[in-house]
This record gives structure tokens, sequence and C-alpha cells, in this order.
């Protein structure tokens, strides 16, 4: 992972010194994972991996809501996980960007405690948000609340906001899987400057 960021991070520098017409500020690079995802930052010639609010440089890639309505996004989702796991949502890339009808997908939603629904040919996440109000998410929602916690993260270590990253996906993910992840940034307030491969 860590070779992983530091690939992300010295990419993501480039890019931001290639785009001279405009400033952008600190441009945060960002493994977006299955299971767990990290930030980091370029900054005074090396790589910081920035540690989260629980001082781990690993955030659980978990987004969950309680009885009482409270969003609770990482380490604080997955404690919660066996005492609320139809309200706890983990592996939303294996939804993102895909087709109601594939197959891979349809095997993965078999094992999941969540309600993952069919909305507009495309899986949906089905959530009790509290009080026993359903609300109904994308998966580029639920990924932009993690990139959001990702960009808070980066915004509470450099103390100002960061408007741009670089994010990573995995090789075999197709252009609507990208799109996808593109678009979650876009909801979580990031201008996503390269979607790039996981090496």
């Amino acid at each position: 992972m860590r070779f992983l960021c530091l690939f992300l991070l010295v990419a993501s520098s480039v890019f931001a010194k290639e785009d001279k017409k405009k400033k952008v500020g600190t441009v945060i690079g960002i493994d977006l994972g299955t299971t767990y995802s990290c930030v980091g930052v370029f900054k005074n010639g090396r790589v910081e991996i920035i540690v989260n609010d629980q001082g781990n440089r690993i955030t659980p890639s978990y987004v969950a809501f309680t009885a009482e309505g409270e969003r609770l996004i990482g380490d604080a989702a997955k404690n919660q996980l066996t005492s609320n796991p139809e309200n706890t949502v983990f592996n939303v890339k294996r939804l993102i960007g895909r087709m109601w009808d594939d197959f891979s997908m349809q095997q993965d939603i078999e094992y999941f405690p969540f309600k993952v629904i069919e909305k507009n040919n495309k899986p949906h996440i089905r959530l009790d948000i509290g009080a026993g109000q359903l609300k109904t998410f994308a998966p580029e929602e639920i990924s932009a609340m993690i990139l959001t916690k990702m960009k808070e993260t980066a915004e509470a270590y450099l103390g100002q906001k960061v408007t741009h990253a670089v994010v990573t996906v995995p090789a075999y993910f197709n252009d609507a899987q990208r799109q996808a992840t593109k678009d979650a940034g876009t909801i979580a307030g990031l201008h996503v400057m390269r979607i790039i491969n996981e090496p």
C-alpha cells in the first residue's frame, strides 16, 4: 500500500505542475480501496501518508447509519458491523459503475447483509438512516462519503481546503466504473484530475 500511495502522490504532484494555467492548490492522492482507503500528499520533498482521526494511516471503506440517524464513516462504521449489519455498507467498489444484470455483481450481493435493490437498471443500496426512515443511495454516493472522509483527513493535516485529487482504481475497472468513481469525487467536492490504475 505504501508503494501505491507513493506512486499516486508523485503522479499527483507532476499533474499539478503540468496545470500551469490555473492554481489548483495541493493535490491529494487517494487510494480508494475495497476494504481500506488512505490519503496522502507530497510535501517537503517526500510523501506523507496522512493519519486519520483514530491515528491510523488506513481507514476502513465502511459507511453506516445508527438507529439515532448518525452517519458513521471509517473505523466507527466498521465497529458497528456486527451489531447493525443491515445498515453498514462495505465493498461498495463491487457495485460502483455496474449494471443490475452483471453476473459477478449479482453473486457479490448475495453475501451482503445490507439491502441492494435495482433502480434504473443499476444497483442501489437501501438503508435505514434512523427512526425507521429508509433511504436509497447510489454506490457513487457511498463512495463519495468515503472520499469526503479522506478529503477532510487531508484538510485537517494540511490546514487548508483541498479541491483536487488523483484517485486509484483497479486496472480491471471499465470506463463506466472509472466514470462512476470520478462522479463520486465530484459529489465529494473534489475535482478528480486523474483516475489511475492501482499498480
